[in-house]
């Protein structure tokens, strides 16, 4: 009889080590090929200085230098969060959720086929366009939030935290043909945000098929806007290191 208990006590020992085992690598391969919280604070930090495709200054208030970061895989689950600055609590704390929801949106609407960035999605989101209330389909859950030190426990790891942002921060990542996961920043300007956003896919060489500037940002004055994507402009607003003839609209009908 103890024989037969101890034999029933190893083989459940066996099977709670091989369902953990198995578990810590299915984790780990929701999260594969992404960056992690570390390698993601490298890149909003060199980010800043441009990339390849994308060089120059990211313009808006703090050029960019005060970034909250945030990764989902393609289920939407956060894989990655950090923030560009040595102290946590100099960046905007609401920054911290605006970029979850940024990730998920990005990676949420974009294919294989065709990269979306948030950016891209503004105009469509507006009153009188086909996707007017797209935003409101899917609101923030605080239960996802967490204390801004990056170390924080929680914060929605792991797990969909959802949410939707029609605006500038938000980008698909790609390894080769295939969409990955969504990179979201927030801190700045929303033109600025999706500046280092694509400097810092850029950088991490995740690019979608069509390159860096597939999904870049419209601006409704700018030469050459893509009429169906545009963008309003911001403070300060760059791309690719060059000023932008165009600002946030003059406050009128109010």
């Amino acid at each position: 009889m103890m024989v037969r208990t101890g034999l029933v006590s190893a083989i459940a020992t066996t099977l709670l080590l091989v369902i953990v085992t198995a578990s810590t690598v299915h984790a780990q391969g929701n999260c594969q090929n992404l960056p992690n919280d570390s390698q993601l604070k490298a890149l909003l930090v060199a980010a800043q200085a441009g990339s390849p495709a994308s060089p120059g200054d990211a313009g808006g208030i703090f050029h960019g230098k005060k970034m909250w970061g945030a990764i989902v895989n393609r289920d939407g689950a956060l894989c990655a969060v950090a923030v560009s600055t040595a102290d946590p609590t100099d960046v905007w704390p609401g920054s911290q959720a605006i970029a979850k929801h940024k990730a998920y949106t990005a990676n949420a609407f974009s294919v294989d086929e065709l990269a979306l960035s948030t950016a891209r999605l503004y105009t469509f989101v507006q009153p009188g366009h086909s996707l007017f209330g797209l935003n409101q389909s899917n609101p923030f859950d605080p239960k996802f939030l967490a204390p801004p030190k990056e170390s924080s426990p929680g914060g929605g790891r792991n797990q969909i935290v959802g949410g939707i942002i029609t605006f500038g921060g938000g980008v698909p990542l790609y390894l080769g043909t295939q969409i990955i996961g969504g990179l979201g920043v927030s801190g700045d300007t929303a033109c600025a945000d999706h500046e280092i956003a694509k400097k810092a896919r850029d950088l991490a060489a995740l690019n979608p098929p069509g390159g860096a500037h597939v999904d870049d940002i419209s601006y409704t004055a700018a030469p050459l806007a893509a009429p169906q994507f545009t963008h309003p402009g911001c403070l300060n607003t760059f791309r690719d290191g060059v000023a932008v003839p165009t600002n946030e609209p003059p406050a009128t009908g109010y």
